[in-house]
C-alpha cells in the first residue's frame, strides 16, 4: 500500500504528539502512586466510568482490531469465536459469576484468591502457569503494531517490535495502574469514534453514498458461507469451533488482568457492573471490525495480504480523518500492551519474588514490569503468527486455572491438594502437546484423534476430573 509522503510526515507528527501525551498523563497518573496498592489496584478506588473503559480497552486491542478482522476476511464470522465472541462472554461470565465474590476478598493479584482459598503451594504454581500465560498476548500486540509500523513507514518488524516494547513499557512503569487507567479512558475513546466513522463511511462508499444500501450489499454479495457463525456442516467442526470459542469465553476468567480491574473498583456493585456493560459494548463494537472485512472483501477483492483496517482508512477517509483513525488504531493496540504487561508484573512483584526475599514494594513492581516487556519481547521475535500467539495465552490459563477458581469459589471443597493436581493435571496436558505439536486430543493416537476433540476442552476436563476425584478421596480417607 503505497502511502502519501505528506500523509506520512502528518501521521509521524500526530504519533509522537500522542505518545508525549500519554506519557504526560503517565506522570499526572505516578503522582497518585504511594505505595505497591496504589500502582496495582489504583488505591481501590476506580468509579464504575473508569472501571468499565479500562476493561474494555485491555481487550479491544490487536486482537479484534486487526487479527480478527485479517482472519474473518480469509474465512467469514467462525473465525470470530475467539475474538470478539469468546472474549466478550468472557466479561459477561465475570460479571454474573466471579467479580463480585472476588472483590469482596480485597485481592491484590488472583495468585492471592488460591493462597487464601487453597494454601501457599497452589498460589506459587498459579503464578507459575499465569505469568508466563500472558508472554503470547503481548507480543501478539507487540507484532500486530510493528507490522503496522512497516506497513505506513517502512519501518522493519524488528526495529518495530523494539519501538513499540519501549513505548508500551514506559508509561507503565511510571504510574501503574493508575496511569494504564488514565490512558486507557483516552485510547478507548479514540478507537470506538473512529470505528463508527470508519464504518459509516465504508458502508456509503460500498452503497454509491448510501450506508444502508452498503449494510446491504455486505449481506447480499458476501458468501453465505463466510456469514455463518457457527459452521453447522460436520461435528468435528463443531467441536472446533466450541473448543476455540471455550478459550476465549473461560481462557481469561482467571487472568490477572480482568480480576485487577476487578479489584481496583470502587465496590462491589462497580465491579460486576463494570464487567457487564464492558461484554455489552465489546460484542457490540467488535462486530464493526468484521464487518469492515467483509466489507473489504468487496472492495479489494485482489488485494488479501494487506491490513484490512488501515488499508480501508487509507482508501476512504479524508488524509487528516485516516491519520486520526491510525492513531486510535495504534492506541488500542498500546491501550492492550500497557494492561498486559502490568498484569504479570503485579503477580512476580506480589506472589513470586517475596519468596526470594525481595520484598513487594513499589521498586520491585516497576522491576517487574521490566522483566515481563522483555520476556514478551523476545517472544515476538520467535514465536508465531499473532492468532496462534493469542490462542496459546488463553489456552494456558484456561486448562490450568479455570477449575480450581470456580471450584475454589462454588465447591465447598478447598483441599490445597486437590487445587494442586487439578492446576498440574491441565497443564501438563496442554505441555505434552504444545511440545508434540499436537492441535488436537491425541493428535497421535489414531483411535483418538479421529473424533477430533479440542485440546481446550479435553484438558480442562480432565482438570475438573482430578480436582473432583482427589477431594473425594480426601474426604473418604
Amino acid at each position: 500500500m503505497q502511502i502519501d509522503p505528506s500523509l506520512k510526515w502528518l501521521l509521524a507528527a500526530c504519533i509522537v504528539l500522542y505518545i508525549i501525551v500519554m506519557y504526560v498523563v503517565g506522570y499526572i497518573a505516578e503522582r497518585k502512586v504511594h505505595n505497591a496498592e496504589d500502582f496495582l489496584v489504583a488505591g481501590r478506588r476506580l468509579p464504575l466510568s473508569l472501571a468499565w473503559m479500562t476493561l474494555l480497552a485491555t481487550w479491544f486491542g490487536a486482537g479484534t482490531m486487526l487479527t480478527a478482522a485479517d482472519e474473518v476476511r480469509s474465512g467469514g464470522l467462525q473465525r470470530a469465536a475467539l475474538d470478539p465472541f469468546g472474549a466478550g462472554t468472557c466479561l459477561l461470565l465475570a460479571g454474573f459469576f466471579v467479580a463480585g465474590p472476588l472483590w469482596r476478598m480485597q485481592l491484590l493479584t488472583v495468585p492471592d484468591f488460591f493462597r487464601q482459598k487453597f494454601g501457599p503451594t497452589a498460589e506459587l504454581i498459579s503464578s507459575l502457569i499465569l505469568v508466563p500465560s500472558y508472554f503470547g498476548w503481548i507480543a501478539a500486540q507487540f507484532c500486530a503494531l510493528a507490522e503496522v509500523l512497516e506497513l505506513f513507514f517502512g519501518i522493519p518488524v524488528m526495529w518495530g517490535l523494539i519501538l513499540v516494547a519501549v513505548v508500551g513499557t514506559g508509561y507503565t512503569l511510571m504510574g501503574g495502574m493508575w496511569s494504564v487507567t488514565l490512558t486507557d479512558a483516552i485510547q478507548i475513546s479514540l478507537v470506538l469514534g473512529g470505528l463508527v466513522v470508519l464504518a459509516v463511511v465504508v458502508l456509503a462508499e460500498l452503497g454509491a453514498g448510501n450506508a444502508s444500501a452498503g449494510w446491504n450489499r455486505v449481506w447480499q454479495e458476501t458468501d453465505p458461507q463466510m456469514l455463518s457463525l457457527v459452521p453447522t456442516s460436520t461435528w468435528s467442526e463443531l467441536v472446533d469451533w466450541l473448543g476455540v470459542f471455550a478459550i476465549g469465553a473461560l481462557g481469561n476468567l482467571p487472568g490477572q488482568d480482568l480480576m485487577q480491574r476487578v479489584f481496583s473498583s470502587n465496590s462491589e456493585k462497580t465491579a460486576k457492573r463494570a464487567c457487564l456493560i464492558a461484554g455489552v459494548v465489546y460484542l457490540t463494537f467488535g462486530c464493526i471490525p468484521l464487518l469492515l472485512a467483509l466489507s473489504g472483501n468487496l472492495l479489494f477483492p485482489d488485494d488479501v495480504d494487506t491490513k484490512i483496517l488501515p488499508a480501508l482508512a487509507h482508501a476512504f477517509l479524508h488524509p487528516a480523518v485516516a491519520v486520526i483513525f491510525i492513531v486510535a488504531l495504534l492506541s488500542a493496540v498500546l491501550s492492550t500492551i500497557d494492561s498486559a504487561i502490568l498484569s504479570p508484573a503485579s503477580v512476580l512483584a506480589q506472589n513470586v519474588f517475596p519468596r526470594f526475599g525481595q520484598a513487594d514494594t513499589l521498586k520491585s513492581n516497576r522491576l517487574a514490569v521490566l522483566l515481563v516487556a522483555t520476556a514478551s519481547l523476545v517472544l515476538a521475535y520467535f514465536g508465531e503468527s499473532a492468532y496462534a500467539l493469542l490462542e496459546e495465552a488463553y489456552l494456558l490459563t484456561m486448562v490450568g486455572l479455570v477449575v480450581p477458581l470456580l471450584m475454589g469459589l462454588y465447591s465447598r471443597s478447598t483441599k490445597e491438594s486437590s487445587a494442586i493436581w487439578s492446576m498440574l493435571a491441565g497443564t501438563v496436558v496442554w505441555a505434552i502437546h504444545f511440545v508434540l505439536g499436537w492441535e488436537v486430543f491425541l493428535e497421535g493416537v489414531p483411535v483418538v484423534a479421529s473424533w477430533n476433540l479440542p485440546l481446550s476442552l479435553c484438558a480442562t476436563a480432565i482438570a475438573w476430573i482430578v480436582y473432583v476425584v482427589d477431594s473425594t478421596r480426601t474426604k473418604s480417607l
